[in-house]
């Protein structure tokens, strides 16, 4: 792994090969110029593909309106059921944008409609619905990517290729961190759901929960029933360029997790604060590494006076990297060797990513292969702090071992009496 070029990292892996295989399959059914792409939430994720619809979907009437004034669609092209966007035989992809709780769902029934998936992070809401969409895409052929974004962007993936070419050594251990002051989101009654909302659409294939001001919009995604909380939403990228800057190209051997809300009282469900590590095994004649994540909700004191980024540390020294511009390494006795910033991402780099694989132009950089190592941490974490068990991990069945009550929570319930929604084989 140390003699891998940079050249020959950014050009190919195990994992892009699979993407380009995915993308090769695609290539017969794949409009030759302009792919068109539908967008599916339009909240304020959605927001970042107005300029590339055609058409929009979304369960607030008051969001589709201002989706489509954006995206510049017509009320043909405007949908509160993503049932009626996947109909349309024009569409040939779709951005999945909604909620945790629908992102693979809605992309399952996407590759059912032929459709190619650019899906949002987390991948899934639960461990078991990453097996499920992988699933599914194999069984249709299409090309699916991961929305964490770091993926694309030059200066992340140069920095990786550092890290490959040996610049501070075997990386044995990287830290990744999310500090930040969420605020609070208060205590609320159920009410009835807002005019022009669909709520039975958008509570679609979860437990049934009545409508609630600060559970809904952005505050859903801190209720176990529609979100992964912010371990699955901010830490989704930290945790990902962690793992790949790590080198481990696989699920982790052992989970320790603990967390809980240490700061705020109010209703929200998941943790404000949350220390994670997880162990893999090391390849043939290679010691086991470690990652490593910390989550603050309620602070400003920063790691690295930054609010997001991960280490990585090398038997010949250590790196600094950070999706908001930073990147620092110093030798074996902290000796400096370089620090820089550079700019964040301009355009839409990650999307013409992918956009260009379901042309047959471009391997994808973010396939659900590297999402389920990134997202599946994610999820066991969540078990583990859920649970009060920390656990042992079976990487290649991908089973929980010796702990049954961390195991229970890698699926999810659905809604009673079903839905039209639920993943097939859940």
């Amino acid at each position: 792994m140390i003699d891998t070029t940079r050249r020959t990292f950014l050009i190919g892996s195990g994992a892009m090969a699979l993407s380009l295989a995915a993308a090769s399959r695609a290539r017969a059914d794949a409009p030759s110029e302009r792919v068109r792409l539908g967008l599916i939430g339009c909240g304020s994720r959605g927001r970042a593909y107005y300029d590339r619809a055609v058409a929009v979907c979304d369960p607030d009437s008051a969001r589709l309106a201002a989706g489509a004034k954006a995206a510049g669609v017509g009320s043909s092209d405007a949908h509160t059921d993503l049932r009626r966007l996947l109909d349309d035989p024009d569409i040939d992809a779709v951005a999945i944008a909604t909620p945790d709780h629908w992102h693979a769902p809605a992309a399952i029934l996407a590759c059912q409609a032929g459709k190619h998936v650019y899906v949002e992070k987390p991948v899934s809401h639960n461990f078991r619905e990453t097996q499920l969409l992988m699933q599914a895409v194999d069984r249709a052929g299409v090309v699916a990517q991961h929305g964490t974004q770091s993926r694309s962007r030059p200066a992340i993936r140069d920095a990786i290729a550092r890290l490959r070419e040996g610049v501070i050594g075997e990386v044995l251990v990287a830290k990744a961190w999310n500090i930040q002051h969420r605020g609070s989101i208060g205590h609320a009654s159920p009410t009835g759901p807002p005019e022009g909302v669909d709520y039975d659409t958008w509570v679609g294939p979860a437990e049934w929960l009545p409508y609630q001001e600060n559970r809904f919009h952005s505050d859903w995604h801190w209720w176990w029933n529609f979100g992964t909380g912010d371990i699955g939403n901010d830490g989704a990228h930290e945790i990902d360029y962690a793992r790949w800057g790590l080198g481990v190209d696989a699920l982790p051997t052992r989970v320790n997790a603990t967390g809980g809300k240490l700061y705020y009282d109010d209703d929200q469900q998941c943790p404000d604060t949350a220390t994670c590590a997880f162990e893999y095994a090391g390849a043939e004649g290679k010691p086991a590494k470690q990652l490593l994540f910390e989550m603050r909700l309620w602070s400003t004191n920063y790691p690295m006076n930054c609010d997001s980024g991960a280490e990585f540390y090398g038997t010949e020294g250590q790196m600094f990297l950070s999706k908001r511009g930073k990147l620092r390494i110093v030798g074996p006795r902290n000796e400096p060797i370089e620090e820089k910033r550079f700019g964040r991402e301009k355009g839409f780099a990650h999307l013409d990513n992918f956009l260009a694989a379901v042309r047959g132009e471009a391997e994808l950089n973010a396939p659900l292969i590297e999402a389920h190592r990134s997202v599946g941490p994610i999820h066991l974490a969540n078990a583990a702090i859920r649970s009060g068990q920390s656990f042992s991990f079976d990487p290649v069945n991908e089973r929980v071992i010796d702990a049954d009550a961390a195991a229970a929570y890698l699926s999810r319930s659905y809604r009673e009496g079903g839905h039209w929604a639920i993943p097939e084989s859940a």
